[in-house]
């Protein structure tokens, strides 16, 4: 046994022989590392999906979550200039709730919904070699998601003033009217987000990530673009329209990319549609616990925004203002892992190799507290400098700033535990059982309700975020018990191995980021130029000192992430 092996299993001594469940994750790893030193630039696979080809789990997690930091960088940069233009006020809090409720419809039919849904199938299908049935399954349910979903966005646009004051009853007058009308722009994103979740469900299926992973990019700098050309030419609350415009360009684009990207895949669209295709039944049956299952984590977002208005018509915008810094880190490391694994535990799945599934999603549970846990420690030291840089200019003030801070330190408490159940829950969509993580979802929602009545009116806004993470991390426990027993196991004793290194690591970030920050803020002042400095070498500071620290305590997935960097040199 080579050495970089050796050093992924510390715990075991030389010679000793290998257990089945290191045995199935040292292959899953290992075939990472060989899809990576295989994998030759400008090569993009055409045919069927297959874990042999090149550069399959390493190079597209690693070009998802670059892709998809890029977006999030520029979803940053879209909040900074919101929050100049709006700041956290009434009218920023009536386009949160205006978004977010398209957003839940969104999660429930749209392309949250759909993708766990219909990927398994389609790969499936495509894993048997029926490619007329698949691309059949895929044209009809292109055709059934667009009607389905025009019919739902001219109801709800027709029923707003009724339906949207129950999900903030704290706003009144201007705000509510500002509320509704806002929804009535925004909803027809539903129809675009359908089609755009079966495309990108082909795409997947192919293991063709990119146009998926820079597509929020476009989203993004579309927004941007569209707000700042339009903003001049409204006036007052008025200039909030800019945005909600933006946002329905935007997704027009988003669009359009991965559409585009289906060229270089052998699907073709067929004009034939059969309703009675035993698939879409299927798919239809599948969606059903899926819908219910991802409709109640967004709900969570909306008891956010539910509570929040009745403690500050502020509540609202500035628990969204912070989970947008929150979904910097959650959406470029837990998002990229769960979606690119996905299409992989979904064939380990067709396929009965149970315990290669099992190594695959346990590499990629350690993998996500790896880089999760130390992120969350940041946050919470570094979260008021944090939202002082990012937002505080123009209409956004230093009160806004206490307030948005204080949400995002409690966010911080569901990084780790939020990205092991976007993984988890997939796993069980890949297993095609997914009533499980749907009952797990409906107790998550009761407790995250349940917890933000308690709270919300001692602690305000932090008491309301806090409910979230207390939720969440009640959800994974839950998750681990029931698929420890579906697959034999989790390898839970090596996470709860490098979890405790990780740890340890990860305080010493924070007491490093800290005390820089602090030194330098002091010395350098609030000037954008002073801020930017000192809180830029607080994260540089505190990152080297906990790769220096999983370095001497030999945390496994290090050494796996540098022989990956190894032998792609």
């Amino acid at each position: 046994m080579d050495s970089s092996r050796a050093s992924d299993t510390p715990d075991r001594r030389p010679g000793e022989p290998e257990t089945p469940e290191e045995a199935a994750a040292r292959r899953a790893e290992d075939t990472a590392v060989r899809e990576a030193e295989a994998f030759e630039p400008g090569e993009e696979p055409l045919g069927d999906p297959a874990p042999g080809r090149p550069g399959r789990i390493a190079r597209s997690t690693a070009f998802f979550s670059l892709a998809t930091a890029a977006s999030r960088i520029a979803g940053l940069v879209r909040e900074i200039v919101a929050a100049g233009y709006f700041g956290v006020k009434g009218p920023m809090s009536a386009f949160t709730v205006a978004f977010q409720v398209p957003n839940l419809v969104r999660s429930l039919f749209a392309d949250a919904a759909l993708q766990p849904a219909f990927v398994p199938i389609f790969t499936e299908q495509l894993e048997k070699g029926n490619y007329k049935e698949a691309f059949r399954l895929a044209s009809t349910m292109l055709f059934v998601v667009t009607l389905v979903l025009g019919a739902i966005t001219a109801v709800f646009v027709l029923l707003a003033g009724l339906v949207m004051p129950l999900f903030a009853p704290g706003f009144e007058g201007e705000i509510r009217d500002l509320m509704i009308a806002l929804s009535r722009i925004l909803f027809p994103i539903l129809i675009l987000l359908g089609t755009t979740g079966i495309v990108v469900g082909i795409l997947n299926s192919y293991d063709r990530f990119g146009a998926f992973a820079i597509a929020p990019l476009f989203w993004n700098v579309t927004i941007i673009g569209v707000l700042v050309l339009l903003a001049p030419a409204f006036h007052g609350d008025n200039r909030i329209y800019a945005y909600a415009i933006g946002i329905l360009a935007g997704t027009v684009v988003q669009l359009l990319i991965p559409v585009f990207d289906l060229r270089h895949t052998p699907f073709r669209f067929t004009r034939r549609i059969d309703w009675r295709d035993p698939n879409v039944r299927r798919v239809l049956i599948l969606m059903l616990p899926v819908t219910i299952s991802l409709g109640l984590i967004n709900f969570n977002l909306l008891i956010n925004s539910f509570f929040g208005s009745l403690v500050d018509d502020r509540g609202p915008a500035a628990i969204d203002k912070a989970f947008r810094i929150y979904q910097l880190p959650q959406g470029i490391f837990s998002v990229a892992i769960a979606t690119v694994l996905f299409p992989t535990l979904a064939r380990f799945a067709a396929r009965g190799a149970r315990d290669d599934l099992r190594a695959t999603m346990a590499n990629g549970m350690r993998q996500i507290v790896f880089v999760l846990l130390p992120a969350a420690a940041a946050v919470l030291v570094l979260s008021e400098p944090m939202v002082r840089l990012v937002y505080q200019r123009g209409e956004f003030t230093a009160g806004q700033t206490d307030l948005v801070s204080t949400a995002l330190f409690w966010f911080a408490f569901s990084l780790p535990t939020n990205g092991l159940f976007l993984l988890l829950t997939r796993t069980f969509f890949s297993l095609q059982r997914p009533w499980l993580p749907t009952m797990i979802s409906a107790a998550n929602l009761a407790i995250t309700a349940f917890a933000a009545l308690v709270l919300y009116r001692p602690f305000g806004i932090g008491g309301i975020v806090a409910s979230t993470a207390i939720a969440t991390a009640g959800s994974v426990a839950a998750q681990c018990v029931v698929l420890r027993g579906q697959l034999g196991g989790l390898e839970l004793r090596r996470l709860l191995d490098s979890g405790i290194r990780i740890a340890l690591a990860s305080a010493a970030l924070a007491a490093v980021s800290f005390a820089v920050w602090d030194v330098l803020d002091h010395a350098l002042g609030r000037s954008l130029g002073g801020q930017t400095v000192s809180l830029m070498s607080a994260l540089g500071a505190g990152g080297l000192v906990y790769l220096a620290v999983v370095r001497i305590l030999r945390v496994p997935e290090l050494e796996q992430i540098m022989r990956l960097l190894r032998r792609r040199s």
